[in-house]
């Protein structure tokens, strides 16, 4: 059985995740000017999130479309699922990944969905960021809990044709993308090392 993103709900949607085990957290908190673009996104990010996705009365089928635009606006999804793949990807054929991505989003978002139905007054304060790299920014915070310590997250986020979006989450040092790689592996290698068993066990997560 497929970890579905394990970590932290944010949108904390999706992934994403998670990622890869992409659940982020649930957030947010004002908007801070003073923080970098990078780290400015993040912060809008579980801000949009709050206002969209937390609501008692949402239904499912709209919580879930709101979490597929969210993901889909903020989150490099095939980035992050060619990752998650891992070597996997080159044996893949053309249809093998195209249905993957799709399973992989659709897996991202049923997650997410559920995670902010259950979500219970978290806020994601977010401190600031550095490069890594030519591209990438490492966006530090953390979530605020009611009753427990906070939990630190990194976002890393990429600067890709024209605009900014994250491709990992790392968990108080675990990131979510090896760990959704890690997962996705095991469940190949089980199913007697083929795409076609990850794909099965998709499609039953789906139902």
């Amino acid at each position: 059985m497929i970890k579905a993103f394990s970590g932290y709900s944010l949108f904390v949607a999706a992934f994403c995740a998670a990622l890869f085990s992409f659940t982020l957290t649930a957030p947010a908190i004002a908007a801070d000017t003073s923080l970098s673009p990078s780290a400015q996104f993040v912060q809008n990010l579980g801000n949009t999130a709050l206002m969209s996705l937390t609501g008692k009365n949402i239904n499912r089928k709209t919580r879930e479309a709101r979490v597929r635009d969210i993901l889909q606006k903020n989150f490099d999804v095939q980035a992050i699922g060619k990752f998650a793949l891992g070597t996997y990807w080159r044996d893949a054929s053309e249809t093998q990944r195209k249905e993957y991505m799709g399973l992989f989003e659709d897996m991202i978002v049923q997650t997410y969905t559920t995670r902010f139905e259950d979500y219970s007054g978290q806020q994601l304060k977010v401190t600031g960021s550095t490069p890594s790299g030519s591209t990438d920014f490492i966006v530090d915070s953390q979530v605020i809990q009611k009753d427990g310590p906070p939990v630190n997250l990194q976002w890393r986020v990429r600067s890709k044709d024209g605009g900014l979006h994250i491709v990992d989450v790392v968990v108080e040092g675990v990131s979510m993308s090896i760990t959704q790689r890690s997962d996705f592996s095991s469940v190949i290698q089980n199913g007697g090392g083929t795409v076609d068993a990850l794909l099965s066990s998709l499609r039953a997560r789906k139902g």
